[in-house]
C-alpha cells in the first residue's frame, strides 16, 4: 500500500510517516518546508520527500505506483494545489490523527498527554519510565527525544498474523487481530484541530486509557475565541477515557476542575507541589532534586538534569502515568537521572567566550515564566539574555502581547524580533521591561545586538517554536569568533 502524506515534515506527520515505514507501507510525502531534523530523519528511513505541494506530486507517472491514500496534515487548506488535485481526482484520504487511532492505536493501551505546556517533555519522559520498566512502549512525540534519537516508534514485539488487510493496516493492529502487539503506545495528544475537513481536537482520535491533563490555558488564537472552547474539547477527551482507564489531572488548575465538572466516568489521580495525590516537596529551589509522596506515603527523591518547578509538575505526571500503567514507582525513580530531555527545551547548544547559549521551543507566557524561573533558580545573580521570537499564531496575532512583558521578569536584557509583518506594535513588550528591552528588525540585527551585549557569565536563551533562521547556533559561532 502507498501512502502519500501533505505535510509530512512537521513533527507529527513525520512521526506519522515514521510509523507507517515500521509497519512496511511504502511511503512519500511533500512540503513546503522540508529541512532538518525531520527530513534527515525520514530520508534515512527511505521516504522519499517532495518540496512544495505540486499537484503532480500525486498524479500517476510513468514507472510510479498510483497513491492507495492521502493523509492530510493540519496545516493543509482548500486551495493548496495538492489538496485541490486530491478531491478532484476523489483519491482516498485521512487526516493524520484518524489514520494513527484507527491504524496503529487500536488495541493498543494509550496512555495520552494533553495540556497547553509540557506535553513534549512529559511524553518523552513517560515513554523512557515506561522503557526503563521493561515494558518497551511505542510512541509518537511532537520533538526528538534524547533517549531514543526517533520522534515515533511502534515498540514492543510486533508479530503478523496473515496477509495485509485492504486498509494498509497489517493485521495485528486491527480490532480482532491476531498477535496484536500487548506494547502501550504513549501519545503526545494535542489540542489543536486535525485537519481542514475535521475541525475536532487532534486528541478526541486516540481513545486513550490513561490521560494526563497537565494543564489548560488560553492559546491557538486562530481557531479558539475563548478559554471555554478549549476546555469543551479537553471535555471530550476526557468522554473517551473508560472506566477501567485513569485521569492524572494537575491538582492546581482550576480550569481543569472546571472540565471535570462538566462530567467525569474514569477514576481521577491528581498531582501538584504540595497538593494532591502525587506530591512534591522540593529539596532543591531549581527542581533538581525534589521528594514525591503519593497519598501520603513516601515514594522517594528523584535527582535529575531539568529545572524549574514545571519540570517538577511534568515528572509527577509521568510518574503517576506510568504508575496507572502497572510499573513500580519506586523502581523507576533512578530513570530519572538518566532522562535526556527534548532537542530545543532548554537545549544547551554551545558555550563560546564564556556565554552559555539555549534553544527553548517557546510558544506560551506561562512557559516563558516558569523556563526563565528555572533557570533564574539555576545559576543565581548570573546574567540571563533573552531572543524572542512571536512565532505561534496566538502570539502572531497578539493574543499574548499583554503577558509577555511580565513573563520576562527573570530576564535581565530582552531582544524582541519585531518583523516588518508583525500586525502589533512589539514597543508593547519591550517598552513595559523599564528599559531591560530593545526590538530587531531582523535575525542578523538581532544577533548582532545581542553581540555587542553579551558578556563572560552570561546565560543566553533563545525562544520560538519556529526554526529562528537557525539564530541559536549562529550566535555561537558569531561568539566564537570574538
Amino acid at each position: 500500500m502507498r501512502l502519500h502524506i501533505l505535510g509530512i515534515c512537521g513533527t507529527f506527520m513525520g512521526g506519522v510517516a515514521a510509523l507507517a515505514r515500521e509497519l512496511g507501507l511504502d511511503v512519500e510525502g511533500s512540503d513546503a518546508n522540508v529541512y532538518p531534523p525531520m527530513s534527515h530523519q525520514l530520508e534515512a528511513l527511505g521516504i522519499r520527500l517532495m518540496e512544495g505541494y505540486a499537484a503532480g506530486h500525486l498524479q500517476p507517472a510513468p514507472g510510479r505506483e498510483g497513491i492507495d491514500l492521502v493523509v492530510v496534515g493540519n496545516a493543509m487548506t482548500r486551495g493548496n494545489p495538492s489538496v485541490e488535485y486530491m478531491l478532484d481526482a476523489q483519491l482516498r484520504y485521512v487526516s493524520g490523527p484518524q489514520w494513527l487511532g484507527e491504524t496503529v492505536l487500536a488495541g493498543r493501551e494509550v496512555l495520552a498527554v494533553a495540556g497547553t505546556h509540557g506535553k513534549t517533555t512529559t511524553t518523552s519522559l513517560l515513554a523512557h519510565l515506561l522503557e526503563s520498566a521493561g515494558m518497551a512502549p511505542g510512541f509518537l512525540v511532537g520533538g526528538v527525544p534524547g533517549n531514543f534519537g526517533v520522534s515515533a516508534r511502534l515498540g514492543g514485539t510486533l508479530a503478523h498474523a496473515g496477509p495485509e488487510p485492504s486498509s494498509g493496516a497489517p493485521r495485528h493492529l486491527l480490532p480482532g487481530g491476531e498477535g496484536r502487539a500487548a506494547a502501550p503506545f504513549v501519545i503526545e495528544a494535542d489540542e489543536y484541530d486535525t485537519a481542514f475537513f475535521d475541525k475536532r481536537s487532534k486528541f478526541v482520535h486516540y481513545r486513550p486509557r490513561i490521560a494526563i491533563l497537565n494543564n489548560l490555558e488560553y492559546d491557538h488564537a486562530d481557531i479558539f475565541p475563548d478559554v471555554a472552547a478549549i476546555q469543551r474539547q479537553f471535555h471530550h477527551l476526557v468522554r473517551t477515557v473508560p472506566g477501567n482507564g485513569r485521569l492524572v489531572v494537575n491538582a492546581h488548575d482550576e480550569r481543569l476542575a472546571e472540565v471535570l465538572a462538566m462530567g467525569c466516568w474514569t477514576p481521577v489521580e491528581t498531582f501538584g507541589i504540595g497538593r494532591g495525590d502525587w506530591q512534591a516537596e522540593l529539596v532543591e529551589a531549581d527542581g533538581s532534586v525534589f521528594r514525591v509522596t503519593r497519598k501520603g506515603e513516601p515514594v522517594g527523591e528523584i535527582r535529575w538534569p531539568l529545572l524549574g518547578r514545571h519540570s517538577v509538575m511534568n515528572a509527577l505526571a509521568a510518574l503517576a502515568a506510568a504508575a496507572a500503567a502497572g510499573a513500580d514507582p519506586r523502581a523507576l525513580l533512578p530513570a530519572f537521572a538518566a532522562f535526556e530531555s527534548v532537542k530545543r527545551r532548554m537545549e544547551v547548544v554551545g558555550e563560546a567566550d564564556g556565554v552559555r547559549v539555549y534553544d527553548d521551543f517557546a510558544h506560551h507566557p506561562t512557559a516563558i515564566a516558569t523556563t526563565l524561573a528555572g533557570l533564574r533558580a539555576k545559576v543565581g545573580k548570573a546574567r540571563i539574555l533573552v531572543a524572542l521570537e512571536p512565532r505561534s499564531n496566538s502570539m502572531r496575532q497578539g493574543a499574548h502581547a499583554d503577558a509577555l512583558a511580565p513573563s520576562l521578569a527573570d530576564a535581565d536584557a530582552v531582544v524582541f524580533l519585531h518583523r516588518p509583518e508583525l500586525p502589533w506594535d512589539a514597543h508593547r513588550v519591550t517598552g513595559a521591561l523599564d528599559g531591560r528591552g530593545r526590538t530587531a528588525p531582523t535575525v542578523d540585527a538581532l544577533l548582532a545586538a545581542l553581540r555587542a551585549e553579551a558578556r563572560p557569565g552570561d546565560h543566553v536563551v533563545f525562544m520560538s517554536n519556529g526554526g529562528f533562521e537557525n539564530a541559536p547556533r549562529r550566535f555561537v559561532e558569531r561568539l566564537g569568533g570574538r
